[in-house]
């Protein structure tokens, strides 16, 4: 496996991020191996997310929203000869989209890995047992590939040492509770985050909001009625992911709705409580040992996240 391919389609930052253990574990994994990036979308790992040093190398056609336009079926296999002269040894594809597959595998190789339609178009007939990549991986290569999570103390000295100048102390809880994407409501009340953030100062706790400077109502509203909170975004002028992973392992816990940043503060491997109601815990829960879930469909078979109550969640905590 000389040349490996991956292939996310996600575009969001949560997408990006989600993947990391699996860049990190073939790259352990295949040490002396040439790991390349296809996505849908722009390379956050070129971007936003550049200061993880994933170091992966970028495969770019020029071809918008790669694998979502069946006339991309037409113009894939020769717009990438045309730019690489690459036959990969491996193509894993990580999404589930017949027409997103069917593109995809016109690129040159020698091995597809896909779960797509009950593994229709993977070169090896086999049963996957989970919808976790890496045990499927293993599984498709017959060889165990050990799981390597992100250390966040790897992060840049700067912003380790920034996390520590705003949050010095102990005690800290964390909460986030914005959406970034609104094309489905994953959000949870503000009035509960604020009572469970006034529940835990009793508790000593001292309550950590991330929010982004731009949410200024929402910023003033908490800071209204949760004295004490504290926003240390708003306190610094350095701004990225990165830094809320850094912060994030300064705290005890945290309690976030199923956005991009549970998977920022999901990288700092902390104890971690999440909610879910459209969207799937199982596929987007952060994969440790420490993230306890309260997804309403399981437990009140519906997808309206607001069925979970405050009490729910601080007995968690």
């Amino acid at each position: 496996m000389k040349k490996i391919l991956i292939y996310n389609s996600g575009g969001g930052l949560g997408d990006s991020i989600q993947i990391i253990p699996l860049l990190l574990s073939l790259k352990n994994h295949f040490r002396r191996s040439n790991i390349f990036y296809l996505g849908s979308h722009s390379n956050h790992f070129e971007g936003k997310l550049k200061e993880y040093n994933i170091n992966i190398q970028s495969i770019d056609l020029k071809i918008k929203y790669f694998g979502f336009r069946w006339w991309h079926l037409l113009f894939a296999s020769k717009r990438f000869k045309e730019k690489y002269a690459i036959k990969f040894d491996l193509i894993i594809d990580l999404q589930s989209k017949f027409r997103n597959s069917l593109i995809l595998k016109r690129i040159p190789h020698e091995h597809f890995c896909s779960t797509t339609f009950n593994n229709l178009f993977s070169t090896k007939k086999i049963k996957y047992k989970s919808i976790n990549h890496i045990e499927n991986l293993s599984i498709f290569l017959g060889e165990k590939i050990n799981t390597i999570n992100f250390n966040f103390n790897k992060l840049p000295k700067n912003l380790l040492n920034e996390a520590k100048k705003l949050l010095p102390k102990n005690n800290y809880i964390g909460f986030s509770l914005t959406q970034g994407n609104n094309y489905r409501k994953k959000s949870w009340s503000i009035y509960k985050f604020i009572s469970l953030a006034n529940k835990s100062l009793i508790k000593n706790k001292i309550p950590v909001f991330f929010i982004e400077k731009t949410h200024e109502q929402i910023i003033d509203k908490i800071k209204n009625q949760v004295p004490g909170a504290l926003f240390p975004e708003t306190k610094s002028e350095l701004s990225c992911p990165a830094l809320v992973t850094a912060l994030a392992s300064r705290l005890d816990q945290a309690v976030s709705i199923d956005n991009g940043v549970m998977h920022m503060m999901g990288l700092a491997n902390i104890p971690m409580i999440v909610l879910f109601g459209p969207t799937s815990a199982d596929k987007f829960a952060p994969k440790n040992n420490y993230t306890k879930i309260l997804d309403s469909k399981k437990i009140y078979n519906t997808s309206d996240i607001e069925s979970i109550s405050v009490d729910e969640v601080y007995n968690l905590i």
